[in-house]
């Protein structure tokens, strides 16, 4: 007894720390769709989708392997946010980690926190990296592109690049975050940009084709100088269903594993999951291909293998210093967020240490794994790996969410019972992550296609093990409480219309001066696009000089777009209290 008692006190000290939110989203708090396109969007544009596009051109994937690989993938992924994490979310209006502590107590959570977190610090070292490998430039390093840096500036850069990501992540500026919402557009058009200005010179490569005047055009060069269905890295080419798969799987942590709870909890309906395509159509199809172009150009112009090549040096071959700006921005607009996220969930295990210091140990040991550039030929590997882990979780939440009340089976019965552990859970996401690498350490299926092995094991055992454990205690079923599903039909605390109004009565008209700023923004980044564009349609003759030209008006245009747009968006936010 007293031990049980000594483990709820334990609990106690971590809830004192524990800031994910408790409770679910009110009514009032809800959001427009146009705020989750933009989230899914700027998200989904990140300094990884460099690396992604060019590791499938050097793994052997085809022509058609990408074009239709990525559009099914993609759209799979965005059936699995709007099916099957939005409606949960919608209903509960909880964070995932919240509610997996009602399923599945807070021992599950703190250990699937822990990993989550060690999860988080690698793929926020990964980004890290790559934006060293474009600050790396200046300095006259090579590129690293092996599990071990080959000159140890490369690691005095890192340091330097994960110092500025942590101190960023630790303050939390308001203002860093209006950057990155000024810079997400602009990252994806210099995704087009850097395609458009290499397309003509990988055209010229192949005298047979010379010039793009077609779809057709573009379909023989792309099959014969980019994706060419032929690997470089000694592997058997992947096809079709590889690319497919993974598609589905990048964000496998975030849909199917229900992590994206967290951000769906405040839509109105569970439809606005459909807005997960401005990510998966802007960033991961469009950004994929666009990155595979870059590089497969650049390995061709300096006739150097594609996996000899890093981010940083292909960007800014493609656009100069306007490319090298994208991957460091790429990479700290998404490593600070990662990196912020790892510190909250270290953070649950770490009762009465302040959030800075959870957030700079974290931050250390992300530094420290950027150092080793293995993102530019392992990371469709850790992707795979990272949602494989995590998925389970998910599994079980929507198991005892969506399949308990239909089966006759206790919602909650963890909680209800009083239990530190739903042992269920943790065994059947052991026993599944088990089975599935032992069938891919065998050779049986591929990294990618183990999903819905994994998924279908994971919800069989913990149907089983739960029955065995007591969910089918005779415990009425209920669903959040009286007091949840009055916040979620919308019930509001006094005084709630009336604070609206002050609000309201604050907004002052923006000034026409500041609209002019804005449109000056506008103009520079079109200008952005349209440029590199234009160097496209002017085909193969003279591309060179025009090419060169491009560089440094792209870097005016991109200097003009951010000092314009960062001023609209806090001027804009003065007079309006909108961010």
């Amino acid at each position: 007894m007293a031990q049980q008692e000594t483990g709820h006190e334990v609990v106690e000290r971590l809830d004192k720390t524990y800031e994910f939110d408790r409770e679910p989203v009110t009514q009032d708090r809800l959001e427009p769709g146009r705020h989750f396109a933009g989230n899914f969007a700027g998200e989904h544009v990140a300094a990884t989708e460099f690396v992604i596009g060019a590791l499938f051109v050097s793994w052997g994937a085809g022509i058609a392997d990408i074009i239709f690989g990525l559009l099914v993938g993609n759209l799979l992924a965005v059936l699995s946010w709007t099916f099957i994490c939005a409606p949960i979310a919608v209903e509960t209006r909880l964070t995932l980690y919240w509610y997996l502590r009602k399923i599945a107590g807070p021992f599950v959570t703190i250990i699937y926190n822990i990993l989550n977190a060690a999860l988080y610090c690698i793929l926020a070292g990964a980004m890290i990296t790559v934006a060293a490998s474009a600050v790396r430039i200046p300095f006259g390093i090579p590129p690293q592109t092996g599990w071990i840096p080959t000159d140890i500036r490369f690691i005095f850069v890192v340091i330097g690049v994960g110092a500025v990501v942590v101190t960023l992540a630790i303050l939390g500026f308001k203002r860093l975050a209006q950057f990155a919402s000024v810079a997400s557009p602009w990252l994806f058009i210099m995704f087009l940009a850097g395609a458009f200005a290499i397309l003509p010179g990988l055209a010229s490569s192949l005298p047979a084709i010379g010039e793009i005047h077609s779809w057709s055009d573009f379909w023989r060069l792309a099959g014969q100088t980019v994706w060419t269905g032929e690997s470089i890295t000694g592997a058997a080419p992947i096809g079709f269903w590889h690319v497919a798969a993974f598609a589905w799987i990048t964000n496998l942590a975030m849909h199917i594993g229900l992590s994206d709870m967290a951000l769906l909890r405040y839509a109105k309906k569970y439809t606005d999951g459909f807005y997960s395509a401005f990510g998966m159509f802007l960033g991961h199809y469009l950004a994929w291909i666009a990155a595979g172009i870059m590089g497969a150009g650049v390995a061709t112009a300096l006739n150097t293998p594609l996996i000899e090549l890093d981010a940083g040096g292909v960007a800014n071959y493609a656009l100069g210093i306007s490319g090298a700006l994208a991957v460091v921005i790429a990479g700290w607009t998404t490593s600070n967020p990662t990196l912020y996220r790892a510190g909250l969930a270290f953070q649950a295990v770490s009762p009465g240490w302040p959030r800075w210091v959870v957030t700079l140990i974290a931050g250390a040991i992300t530094t420290l794994i950027a150092c080793s550039p293995f993102v530019f030929t392992k990371l469709l590997d850790f992707v795979g790996i990272y949602g494989l882990l995590l998925m389970p979780i998910g599994t079980v939440v929507f198991v005892e969410h969506w399949l308990f009340p239909k089966i006759g089976f206790t919602r909650y019965w963890t909680s209800k019972q009083g239990r530190l552990m739903n042992w269920p859970a943790l065994a059947s996401w052991a026993i599944a992550i088990g089975v599935a690498v032992l069938l891919w350490q065998t050779g049986t299926l591929h990294l990618f296609f183990l999903l819905l092995p994994t998924w279908t094991i994971t919800a069989v055992l913990y149907v089983v093990f739960a029955g065995i454990a007591g969910a089918k205690a005779g415990q009425p079923d209920e669903n959040m409480g009286t007091e949840q599903s009055d916040r979620r039909s919308g019930a509001s605390t006094p005084g709630n219309s009336e604070q609206t109004e002050d609000i309201t009565s604050t907004v002052q008209a923006i000034p026409t001066w500041v609209n002019v700023i804005g449109v000056i923004a506008l103009i520079a980044l079109a200008l952005c696009f349209v440029l590199p564009l234009r160097i496209f349609l002017m085909g193969s003759e003279g591309y060179a000089a025009r090419a060169e030209g491009l560089k440094t008006v792209l870097a005016w245009m991109t200097l003009i777009y951010f000092a314009a747009g960062t001023a609209w968006a806090y001027l804009k936010e003065k007079y309006t209290g909108e961010f």
